[in-house]
């Protein structure tokens, strides 16, 4: 159980991430690094796990530059971001503050 919470979370704060860039790609060591911040040290194959995950579900798009990925968010992951969809898997966001 703890294991998808952290995998929920973990998701939530890639598309999050994404969204808050210009042009919406972040490569996965990036990626890995942000998820420490949050107390989430994974390895970066466990990060790509995730972002294929991502993929699968239609979040994200993926780019293999040489030994890099890199990861795009869709329409779909920024409709989940912005609280108007809900993707099975990722957590979903809290409300915006008022």
């Amino acid at each position: 159980m703890a294991r998808d919470i952290i995998r929920e979370d973990a998701r939530l704060i890639v598309l999050r991430e994404l969204h808050a860039q210009p042009d919406y790609r972040l490569n996965d060591n990036l990626l890995q690094q942000t998820l420490e911040l949050f107390g989430i040290a994974k390895s970066r194959d466990w990060v790509r796990e995730e972002l294929n995950y991502l993929e699968n579900v239609g979040a994200i798009t993926k780019t293999i530059v040489g030994t890099v990925v890199v990861a795009h968010l869709t329409p779909k992951g920024v409709e989940h971001v912005e609280r108007r969809l809900v993707i099975e898997g990722v957590k979903r966001p809290s409300p915006p503050e008022r």
